[in-house]
């Protein structure tokens, strides 16, 4: 006797579809256009995990470099001075301290350009 595949396509077809709630069009309702739609936002999710990392160190770099430019310095001048210096602050760190805390990174920009 052979196992027919009812229940077992309906609880895997009904996963597909619960993961593609709120896409427009077939591609909610529809099995085959949902599975489609599920697999390519996988792919962008797994992608994308990887991409928000050099996105967010491009803007850490873009705030700092606006912040050490009002106090006359250029981002690579700032940066080689911090090595140099040995202070152990990464660019998000500094980043951050530029926003929220404006004297304590004057104090640091003064500190590593002397």
């Amino acid at each position: 006797m052979r196992v027919k595949t009812g229940t077992i396509r309906h609880r895997r077809h009904k996963k597909i579809r619960k993961l593609a709630k709120g896409y427009r069009g077939m591609r909610h309702s529809t099995f085959k256009k949902a599975n489609e739609a599920v697999m390519k936002a996988g792919q962008h999710a797994y992608i994308d995990r990887r991409k928000k990392k050099r996105v967010f160190r491009a803007l850490w770099i873009i705030r700092l470099n606006a912040a050490v430019r009002e106090h006359g310095v250029s981002y690579s001048r700032f940066i080689k001075a911090i090595t140099d210096k040995k202070i152990g602050l990464n660019r998000k760190v500094l980043s951050e301290l530029a926003i929220h805390e404006p004297e304590v990174f004057k104090k640091i920009v003064e500190t590593a350009t002397k």
